[in-house]
């Protein structure tokens, strides 16, 4: 079961790996001796879960952002007439999201270099930016 469990795994962080890519986005510098504590099987569940705070990011959507309703007096050609206005867009800041990206992905590459000094298994065949 155990053995199961462990080629189960592996499995899901080879399919998440070879999906690693940053896009245009530079990692942040993490040290790699920020993990050097951990053993293997600590570093591969620390792997896994950036790797899905990275898939949440990146899923991550820019949300709809509301400026309120204006309600005023305009005058024109024809007279004085009220106004109303709604203020509804979709908001284009990723600065945050791409910030979070960055530092998500430094911490990704610290664990995979922090395993490969270890010798774990899991971090073979992974790349790390600028690889």
């Amino acid at each position: 079961m155990k053995t199961f469990t462990t080629a189960t795994l592996l499995a899901g962080i080879f399919v998440l790996s070879g999906c690693a890519s940053t896009g245009n986005i530079t990692p942040q510098y993490v040290p790699p001796s920020t993990y050097q504590n951990y053993n293997c099987q600590a570093l591969s569940q620390e792997y896994t879960r950036v790797n899905r705070y990275v898939e949440a990011a990146r899923n991550e959507q820019s949300t709809l952002s509301a400026s309120g309703v204006g309600v005023g007096v305009s005058a024109g050609r024809w007279g004085i007439s009220p106004n109303i206005s709604f203020g509804l867009g979709k908001s284009n800041n990723t600065k945050a999201r791409d910030a979070k990206l960055s530092r998500l992905y430094g911490e990704r590459d610290a664990i995979v270099q922090s395993a490969r000094i270890q010798r774990c298994s899991f971090a073979n065949g992974i790349k790390i930016y600028g690889e």
